[in-house]
């Protein structure tokens, strides 16, 4: 069983920055690719972006794209994300999840097999 656990979300000013962090417990860290998802009150989840587990390859949303930023500390089993120039439809509860094998695809959520409890985000006007 892996465990994940996000941390650092809060409220923010439009334009703001926030930096997220996952930490995954279990096997070793470093044959994890990992995702960031995210989802607004009645809306579905929505990816965000991903990073293999080398780092080599990162996958991003189109509507973050630019602004956001994955990375990973092996040595520290953690995943960051980094969010500037917040924007209020970021607003969401945002997942971390763990992608432990080669089914399906980074972009949707059946490609990833252990998840956490979710951080509120919250930008402001």
């Amino acid at each position: 069983q892996v465990q994940v656990v996000e941390s650092g979300g809060g409220l923010v000013q439009a334009g703001g920055s926030l930096r997220l962090s996952c930490a995954a417990s279990g096997r070793t860290f470093s044959s994890y690719a990992m995702g960031w998802f995210r989802q607004a009150p009645g809306k579905e989840r929505e990816f965000v972006v991903a990073i293999t587990r080398s780092g080599d390859s990162l996958y991003y949303g189109d509507s973050v794209k630019g602004r956001f930023t994955i990375s990973r500390d092996n040595a520290k089993s953690t995943v960051y994300l980094q969010m500037n120039v917040l924007k209020p439809e970021d607003t969401a509860v945002y997942y971390c999840a763990v992608r432990s094998s080669f089914r399906g695809s980074y972009y949707s959520t059946a490609g990833y097999d252990y998840w956490g409890q979710g951080t509120q985000v919250t930008v402001s006007t």
